[in-house]
């Protein structure tokens, strides 16, 4: 792919003030007064389908009793990192404690048919470089990241002592120890002096709240628990010639379902595709690695890469910049780049870039819906298929396939965004707009449990700090932490992902850089001989403080997002007194930047202090 500034509609031959209406029309008539309810967690007779492996066979093993370093609870790519970092701090008596059966998280679980990484690899895989591994093409197949998740975890040695399909049910703060006391299904009983929540953003699927969801008698299962033994084939090779006789229905159409749905429409007898909000779905250009640009490369390559992909996703592109990036996720940047650069970069304010790099949101996404139209053959269907909504609303997707499939004489899109969703399921299928469709299969791409109640995203029913406080309680109207990683009545314990801090394009180098970090406060603390670490109030406070006095109001933004996982389906962010529910996707980010945050938590490790943190000497 030439990475040109790709050819948009002029702004002259766009109404924004109309398009923008209609933006909010579409908004509006999604909107669902139940927010997250509208989602359930699998019960009774489903329960056993999720909390169930489908991979690898689950076996008996004998209760364990023990004392440990670290526990770390996840073995997806944030565990993985955890376990890396502390490695290479030195820190080496630590288990990574997992429902899955194997490292590779979000790579172990999804396993349909086209499962592929929408980032580009040469960015989202991490460590590359020390691994000395090259993706075999820019977006990698599931499989092959499953392989290399594998691949690290043996390189550092994390299978040693990694604890699998095992779930953490309970977690409490034992001061007269000073260690948390963490139980899990299995009847274990560990005590571990730190813990690492690594748990990730895609470890809990979800399910739709619709009436007679149990009273359906065919097959039924979430694409994260894909079941090739009623479909056929595997994910190495997913010829899903079982069914060539079924009538099939699949309930999504994010990341996961327009991956999915090519294979479905190809092999099923019938397929419904059951939409609520259109993604947009660009060309993917999934070109092989060229040999030659790897011989190209100079030490350093991955990290200049990533960071270039930062600038164009999440800041802005400057003079002399080139996208090497140069897909879907780093258009509206490189567009205006190339219109600065034509006008000889003239100085402009933020606010005049952000008004100008609006205008570019509003052309790229009509360059879409048109393309939508120059490839679907049925006016309606094609409509329906437009996404009316600012680019960066719901995560942007590309496929080769995605379009064509609504060609096919037994492909059906159903558009349910204005019947509150399915009406209902009944035993031999489904009803929407009124109408009973039977059908012999139904598949939820209904993604996981990313922005709702945190209880619901960590999958731990008791997660207690000092004196019996519960986080979910202490979290309940926001975050409360210091630098998006520790929390003051919550010693020796660490957060992974998306809270108070910086906010980078490449979320496995983020998780990393994280990772880094507590690595760096547990060896330290391990070798002052400190029983405890936690931020004190006032450290905490005046992070709190700093990141509101610094912080970019997106808020507008969000709210006029068309429900999603973004959003969390819409709900209001904010309570009466104004603060902001903790279950915002993106949390906190850190207003200034990420090169500013990563030169602050610098500093900060360069001090040698561990201003902030108040370190006990007491128990054992």
């Amino acid at each position: 792919m030439s990475c040109e500034p790709t050819e948009v509609p002029p702004a002259g031959e766009i109404d924004i003030p109309a398009t923008r209406e209609k933006y909010r029309q579409e908004r509006d008539k999604r909107l669902r007064t139940d927010g997250q309810k509208q989602y359930a967690q699998p019960v009774d007779d489903l329960a056993d389908n999720y909390a169930g492996d489908p991979h690898m066979p689950v076996k008996s093993r004998p209760p364990l009793s023990e004392e440990i370093d670290v526990a770390i609870l996840g073995a997806g790519f944030s565990g993985i990192l955890a376990g890396v970092q502390l490695r290479k701090a030195g820190v080496d008596n630590f288990r990574n404690i997992d429902h899955a059966g194997d490292f590779g998280g979000v790579w172990y679980w999804n396993r349909y048919p086209g499962v592929q990484c929408d980032n580009d690899a040469y960015c989202y895989l991490p460590l590359l470089e020390e691994m000395g591994h090259m993706p075999a093409k820019k977006f990698d197949d599931g499989p092959d990241i499953y392989d290399y998740c594998r691949n690290i975890a043996t390189r550092f040695d994390l299978y040693e002592n990694a604890l699998f399909h095992t779930m953490v049910s309970s977690m409490r703060w034992d001061d007269s120890i000073s260690r948390w006391r963490i139980s899990t299904d299995r009847g274990d009983a560990i005590c571990a002096r730190f813990v690492i929540m690594a748990n990730g953003l895609l470890n809990i699927p979800k399910l739709p709240e619709i009436p007679g969801i149990h009273d359906f008698k065919g097959a039924m299962f979430h694409t994260a628990r894909w079941d090739y033994d009623y479909t056929g084939g595997d994910w190495r090779n997913p010829v899903l010639d079982k069914l060539a006789d079924k009538r099939v229905a699949l309930v999504g159409t994010g990341a996961t379902a327009i991956q999915a749905v090519p294979y479905l429409g190809r092999y099923a007898k019938q397929f419904y595709l059951l939409q609520r909000t259109p993604s947009t779905v660009d060309k993917r250009y999934n070109t092989p690695t060229d040999p030659a640009w790897v011989k190209s490369l100079q030490p350093g390559w991955q990290k200049a890469r990533q960071d270039n992909f930062h600038r164009a996703a999440m800041e802005r592109f400057l003079p002399g910049d080139q996208d090497l990036v140069c897909d879907f996720w780093t258009e509206l940047s490189r567009n205006l780049a190339a219109e600065l650069e034509a006008e000889g970069w003239p100085e402009v304010t933020p606010e005049e870039y952000m008004a100008r790099r609006e205008e570019m949101d509003y052309r790229v996404m009509e360059r879409l819906r048109r393309r939508v139209e120059s490839i679907v053959e049925d006016p309606d269907t094609a409509e329906a298929l437009k996404p009316w909504y600012r680019f960066l609303c719901k995560r942007p997707l590309s496929n080769e396939d995605y379009y064509e499939t609504f060609n096919r004489p037994n492909v059906e899109l159903i558009d349910v965004s204005t019947s509150q969703g399915i009406e209902a399921l009944t035993g031999k299928g489904f009803v929407a707009h009124g109408v009973e469709y039977e059908i012999d299969c139904m598949i939820f791409a209904s993604g996981f449990e990313v922005t709702s109640d945190l209880d619901r995203r960590w999958g731990i029913d008791v997660i207690e700090g000092r004196d019996g406080l519960s986080i979910y309680d202490d979290w309940a109207n926001g975050y409360k932490t210091l630098h998006g990683m520790m929390s003051h009545g919550f010693p020796n314990q660490f957060y992974v992902g998306y809270y108070q801090g910086g906010l980078y394009a490449t979320t496995t180098e983020q998780y990393n850089r994280q990772n880094q970090h507590i690595a760096y406060i547990i060896k330290e603390a391990l070798e002052r001989g400190a029983t405890s670490v936690e931020p004190s109030l006032e450290a905490q406070n005046q992070w709190l403080s700093h990141l509101r006095e610094t912080a970019i109001d997106n808020s507008d933004f969000v709210r006029e997002c068309t429900p999603s996982y973004f959003n969390n389906e819409g709900e209001k962010q904010f309570d009466s007194e104004g603060n902001e529910k903790y279950r915002f996707y993106l949390g906190e980010p850190y207003g200034p930047g990420w090169g500013a945050f990563q030169q602050l938590l610098q500093d900060w490790r360069d001090k040698g202090d561990l201003d902030g943190l108040v370190l006990e000497f007491t128990g054992r």
